[in-house]
């Protein structure tokens, strides 16, 4: 079992910034990647960004040049640097770990972005 805790979200003017955060705990050695996903009102989930045990790192072209995600291995904490916010990245964002077996999620934090 992974337990995953987010913390960042909140309220922010378009062309500001936040930074979320996502503690792991449990079976961590399990993990092989890590990733933010959200999901707006009215809309699916989706991938927002990622990275594996090895660095390497995956954008969806909406964020790409404004959000960066990174990894603190010794803090078990990934992290969502997001700047230059638009009003269409309001969503729920969700921490997400990955196993060969399962994917494991945290609870969602809300991010708005007023205009």
């Amino acid at each position: 079992q992974v337990q995953l805790v987010e913390s960042g979200g909140g309220l922010v003017q378009a062309g500001g910034s936040l930074r979320l955060s996502c503690v792991a705990s449990g079976s961590i050695f399990s993990i092989s990647a890590m990733g933010w996903y959200r999901q707006a009102p009215g809309k699916q989930r989706e991938l927002v960004a990622a990275i594996t045990q090895d660095g390497t790192t995956d954008y969806a072209d909406s964020v790409k040049g404004r959000f960066t995600i990174s990894g603190d291995n010794a803090k078990k904490t990934v992290y969502l640097q997001m700047n230059s916010l638009k009003p269409e990245d309001t969503a729920v964002y969700y921490c997400n770990a990955r196993t060969e077996i399962v994917d494991y999620w945290g609870q969602g934090t809300q991010v708005t972005v007023s205009s």
